[in-house]
């Protein structure tokens, strides 16, 4: 149903129109989102039964409110309401959710503190300053604060690293619960198609809930539902359905499970998979060709016939385009390459052969070297690189040349006992000149050094472009680490020009990391994305600091397929006979 997607657009605009000040109006379109929540049939089947007559007769909806809703039901949009939203500071919605902040106080925010989003909400607590505001006072901030800290915790989002484990966790426990219920009297539940869908199957870096998908029937479908909510990770059950179920997890993350008949899997599948913006351009091609496409399946305009619904490729296939992998499911272009078989074939897990960063006992890792190298052999890989920190990075245990050294000496112990290739490598500080942290009689005589900034964040865009530039002009670097420096939800990326830096980067022949670091994930898709602009290619590198962070190469691989990398853009695809030919200097 696309009832409370309807409802949340309309209360939308309806704050949009009370902070423009327009009279009446906002009242009146809450009052229909109010009454189509609570309508008990899909609007969209109301509108095709009905047309806008259908529309009319709902309760609260006038002539103009069953344009609006027909307008956006056959385009994915309202042209009037665009308009609106585009007169109006990009985060004003986003301030009038917080708690005791209606229109009349957003707007005074905006126009006299110059408050446009909720870190400049946030900033303005802190100061002190919206006490100062006539009809405000220090009371009226403190609730604000305490608002805030709410309106925080109700909108967290969570890093891919911690939501996938737990959604893992859940099907399985999910899958362990039903096989021990399923007696040889009942017919089996396809357990393959438990399944989690929205951002976390997009891989998005961050998510704000965990979305589960099951297919099932009748009595079926109920013995699912019971299972989910009995799970010993449900904190709280907040509403139990026949098709639907929700629960607060004890770590209190929200959980949905959805159950749908076998007609009806892969256009829930893709539907709930999302996104919204690559869901409205599906839509859109469906109705130019004589199709109504929803959570339910793809049928014919005219006939209410079927035409596909069992499997997302189906779907796809029958709207003329190629199957999308759900990571480029964000309206970016996806949709026109699909309609001319012109999709990128994504690198896969099965094409990485290596790892160029990870750490050891000989600067901040956890595990010896010996330790580290028998893990990457056994996970069948064909190189790794050993690099640990250059010797200014003392919180780092950064090595001096003389533990340097003598590692190598280990190196060259251990590539006799393995048959794994053991690269001698360095993450080296890039100083705030721009050199490198070895000089360069020791950086020659690495098979490999990791370029990377971690201090001096706070430098302006021109110094830290300046100093980026100048370490990827030393021909001895040869990978960028974590490149925008960022940590997720701790530390917002460093000032800097990515086209400067990566021109410099394509003009010199240097590779971009994507750091697989749940914290890190840098860099991110948006950036992949640009870099692949310049011609640049990438290794995707776990940054390991234990036998365990090994595991975490799917984060950074799940970032390059969502920036649309291919087998050939990531050079820890290659052969080692051909990594040698990227990086000149390794040695048999």
């Amino acid at each position: 149903m696309r009832n409370r997607e309807i409802a949340e657009l309309l209360y939308e605009t309806a704050d949009i129109m009370e902070f423009q000040q327009i009279e009446w109006k906002p009242r009146a379109y809450r009052r229909a989102a109010q009454n189509i929540e609570n309508l008990g049939e899909d609007i969209e089947k109301v509108y095709e039964r009905k047309g806008k007559k259908g529309l009319i007769e709902i309760p609260g909806i006038g002539e103009a409110i069953a344009d609006h809703i027909a307008e956006y039901l056959e385009t994915g949009k309202v042209k009037k309401f665009e308009e609106l939203k585009g007169k109006a500071p990009s985060g004003t919605t986003e301030l009038m959710e917080i708690r005791g902040l209606g229109a009349k106080k957003t707007k005074r925010l905006t126009d006299e503190l110059r408050i446009k989003t909720i870190s400049d909400l946030k900033d303005a607590v802190n100061a002190h300053r919206i006490r100062r505001l006539e009809g405000f006072g220090e009371k009226s901030e403190e609730n604000i604060a305490r608002a805030l800290k709410n309106y925080e915790k109700s909108h967290s989002r969570i890093a891919i690293g911690k939501a996938l484990p737990l959604a893992e966790e859940i099907i399985s426990a999910l899958k362990t619960t039903l096989k021990a219920e399923l007696g040889s009297k009942t017919p089996e539940i396809d357990l393959s198609k438990l399944i989690y869908t929205g951002s976390l199957r997009r891989l998005k870096e961050t998510i704000g809930d965990i979305d589960i998908l099951a297919e099932a029937d009748g009595e079926q479908a109920g013995k699912i539902m019971d299972a989910f909510v009995s799970l010993p990770a449900a904190g709280q059950v907040v509403s139990k359905g026949s098709t639907r179920s929700s629960v607060v997890l004890k770590n209190g993350l929200g959980a949905d499970l959805r159950v749908v008949p076998p007609e009806s899997y892969g256009a829930a599948l893709q539907y709930f998979t999302g996104s919204k913006e690559h869901n409205i351009e599906l839509r859109n091609i469906a109705q130019r060709e004589g199709y109504k496409l929803s959570e339910y399946g793809l049928y014919e305009k005219a006939s209410g016939k079927q035409v596909a619904g069992r499997s997302e490729e189906d779907i796809y296939r029958k709207l003329g385009l190629e199957y999308i992998a759900p990571e480029l499911r964000e309206n970016r272009g996806e949709i026109k390459a699909a309609a001319k078989n012109a999709l990128p074939e994504l690198v896969n897990a099965g094409d990485l052969r290596g790892d160029l960063h990870l750490h050891t006992k000989y600067s901040e890792g956890r595990e010896s070297l010996e330790i580290m190298v028998k893990k990457a052999e056994d996970m069948g890989y064909e190189y790794i690189a050993v690099t640990d920190h250059s010797h200014s990075q003392r919180i780092a245990h950064g090595m001096e040349i003389d533990t340097l050294k003598t590692q190598w000496k280990e190196i060259e112990k251990l590539s006799k006992r393995f048959r794994i290739k053991i690269l001698r490598g360095s993450e080296v500080e890039v100083l705030k000149d721009g050199s490198l942290d070895y000089p360069d009689e020791i950086l020659k005589e690495l098979d490999i050094v990791v370029g990377a900034v971690h201090s001096g964040f706070s430098a302006s865009e021109r110094e830290m472009t300046g100093r980026i530039i100048t370490a990827l002009e030393n021909r001895h670097l040869d990978i960028l680490a974590h490149p925008s420096g960022r940590l997720l939800g701790k530390r917002e990326a460093y000032s800097v020009n990515f086209g400067k830096v990566f021109e410099a980067a394509a003009t010199n022949g240097k590779v971009m990391e994507i750091n697989s670091q749940p914290s890190r994930l840098d860099l991110n898709d948006e950036l992949i994305l640009r870099a692949k602009e310049y011609g640049l290619k990438f290794c995707i590198s776990t940054d390991s600091h234990s036998v365990s962070d090994l595991a975490s190469m799917r984060y950074g691989l799940g970032q390059a397929r969502r920036g649309w990398l291919e087998k050939e853009d990531v050079v820890n695809t290659y052969p080692y006979s051909r990594l040698k030919e990227v990086f000149k200097k390794l040695r048999d």
